[in-house]
């Protein structure tokens, strides 16, 4: 089973009608790395995926609700790498709507088995007794956390940045599951600050950071989930198609796009000194456009372009 080594690229971002500040920004494309395991999915998933076939398993259990970019990837990478596939999927709501929902029907199609409970038994993925269960109704079955963050998942994270991101003052990341920026916060040279931003609403960020490694080389902007997981206004969805426009890149509006317009505005509020080099990490997450902007017809609102 091979997992390559991916380099990502940077590519520069213009600033001229941002801000007349003498500011280096740059987005590391890790959404070019894998068609279908997109970006940080890919870090997430590889340590796992060889540890699951070191320890002789050939089902891989996880986690996720009706829009998961970790769902989809995990799907993905089953198929890829011969690996029956099941997803346990928060609200039981959602099991005869698998081919209105993109995530779910690309999930089912890659093969990944779907299966649906409640919202108050998906609370209980992480205790010992669920995992139990689920062990003795898929047997001989590994078990991925939700968003797939767990030790393995930071070591694939750690090996985001390269040689190439080490003139960088600021790296700069989503938050989700937390994975990636602990992974982040490991690899980053002594003069390298990571800047997190949150996809969810909520105080609990900076404990799950502190849980997954010792570093304290980070800091966290709350003030751009825009109400939560899932989340989006007008003001953000125009942000996202301005940005490509003006920069030919599409970031997702879940995780990417929040913290490429967190930055945006850190910026024209002069939080950066001058010469400031700043590297955004795109971490993908595409396929989620598509259920986005499904929800924003239905409501007759703006949709990502």
């Amino acid at each position: 089973m091979i997992w390559n080594d991916y380099k990502s690229i940077i590519q520069p971002i213009d600033l001229s009608k941002i801000t007349s500040q003498n500011i280096q920004l740059s987005i590391l494309r890790e959404d070019l790395i894998h068609s279908e395991i997109s970006g940080n999915k890919y870090r997430k998933l590889k340590y796992n995926f060889l540890e699951a076939e070191k320890l002789g398993f050939n089902k891989i259990i996880t986690f996720g609700g009706a829009f998961s970019n970790h769902i989809a990837a995990t799907a993905a990478a089953g198929k890829e790498y011969g690996f029956e596939t099941i997803g346990i999927i928060r609200g039981e709501e959602l099991a005869n709507k698998i081919e209105e929902n993109a995530t779910l029907r690309f999930a089912k199609n890659c093969g990944m088995q779907l299966y649906f409970i409640s919202r108050e038994e998906y609370r209980k993925k992480e205790e010992n007794s669920f995992i139990e269960s689920l062990n003795n109704k898929f047997q001989n079955s590994y078990v991925v956390p939700e968003g797939g963050t767990n030790s393995l998942a930071i070591r694939g994270c750690k090996e985001i940045l390269h040689e190439n991101c080490t003139e960088y003052d600021f790296i700069t990341t989503a938050i989700g599951t937390s994975g990636t920026i602990a992974g982040l916060m490991e690899s980053a040279k002594p003069h390298q600050q990571i800047l997190g931003f949150p996809s969810l609403k909520g105080d609990f960020i900076q404990n799950d950071i502190e849980n997954l490694t010792k570093k304290q080389n980070f800091t966290i902007f709350n003030e751009y989930h825009f109400g939560g997981y899932g989340k989006v206004s007008e003001e953000l969805i125009n942000f996202v198609n301005y940005f490509k426009q003006t920069n030919q890149i599409q970031l997702d509006p879940i995780y990417t796009g929040k913290m490429v317009f967190g930055i945006f505005e850190l910026i024209k509020n002069h939080y950066f000194s001058e010469y400031s080099k700043i590297l955004m990490v795109h971490t993908g997450g595409l396929q989620g456009i598509e259920g986005m902007n499904q929800q924003l017809k239905k409501k007759n609102k703006i949709t990502i372009e």
